[in-house]
């Protein structure tokens, strides 16, 4: 490990890094795999097969690295997710993506953020779970990487036709079943300012003020930790859970702010130690949905950060 780390790079060398191809594309296929999968492991391990045939691949030219490297990955996660999909039908309890986190300081702009959570957030990723592996691939090359269909068709091997309508299908879903509100980044950080205060207070009739009545909380353990096994409707309910971990554990409980793909969310902590990761939707006046991930294996990668 040593030998690799003991010559510094030379411009020549850092320019041929940056040329590249899987290294210029790989922001943008990370996150084409994390959105198939849901999971930044599973995401990964398909860059990282990706990464191997691009290396592997034989002599005769590529008429687009970036489409070739798109169509691997996309061909990769679809099969992936294909055994993802058992796997998740004996899963305990409720399922969410695992949090791609930033800590407060890191340098989001509002434009930046509002780009990243239209692509990353949990919401829509809860809905995509609910898409199958190929409707699924076909929305996210159209939507987010405005691929045409001609170009959809080949690197699913399927037809125009086909893919249209999984596009369309998939659309309508996401529109039904998505929660989305545009909301200043400073004005949803205020609002969650507002509700860490009153969690902090044990304040019950505070803490249901700043929810809707009908907010919904989906919640992940994983079978590891405790969790609900269905989502949580209606501000008294979710409002109750806060006031009884307070009323229990006081002091002890701790969030901090945090970006959780790419919105305004908290991480919360017990006795110092990471408990979850809460991504909080709002219409701009209260809180409409929220997705807690306390699965263990889901937090591995925050508390690294934290």
């Amino acid at each position: 490990m040593s030998s690799t780390c003991s010559h510094p790079q030379t411009d020549s060398s850092r320019t041929a890094l940056h040329a590249d191809p899987f290294g210029v594309h790989r922001t943008r296929l990370f996150r084409l795999a994390y959105r198939m999968l849901g999971s930044r492991a599973d995401a990964e391990d398909v860059l990282q097969e990706a990464w191997l045939r691009w290396r592997g691949r034989g002599p005769e030219p590529v008429q687009s690295e970036e489409a070739w490297l798109v169509t691997v990955v996309t061909r990769l996660a679809i099969d992936r997710l294909r055994a993802l999909k058992v796997e998740r039908t004996s899963y305990p309890g409720l399922w969410l993506p695992e949090p791609l986190i930033e800590k407060e300081d890191a340098p989001m702009t509002p434009d930046a953020a509002a780009e990243l959570a239209d692509e990353l957030s949990m919401a829509l990723l809860v809905v995509l779970e609910r898409l199958g592996p190929d409707e699924r691939a076909a929305f996210l090359l159209r939507q987010t990487f405005d691929y045409d269909y001609a170009d959809i068709a080949a690197m699913l091997g399927k037809s125009e036709a086909a893919c249209r309508q999984a596009v369309h299908r998939a659309i309508e879903r996401v529109r039904q079943e998505r929660p989305r509100f545009q909301v200043d980044p400073e004005r949803h950080r205020a609002l969650l300012q507002r509700f860490i205060a009153a969690a902090r207070s044990g304040e019950r009739k505070a803490i249901e003020a700043l929810l809707a009545e009908d907010a919904r909380l989906t919640s992940d353990g994983g079978g590891k930790v405790p969790s609900f096994s269905r989502i949580l409707s209606g501000n008294r309910s979710i409002a109750k859970v806060y006031w009884a971990l307070h009323r229990r554990l006081g002091d002890r409980i701790e969030y901090r702010f945090a970006w959780i793909n790419g919105e305004p969310g908290l991480l919360r902590f017990i006795d110092g130690e990471l408990e979850s990761a809460q991504a909080m939707v709002t219409d701009g006046e209260r809180f409409v949905a929220i997705y807690i991930v306390r699965n263990p294996h889901k937090l591995r990668h925050i508390a690294a950060l934290a």
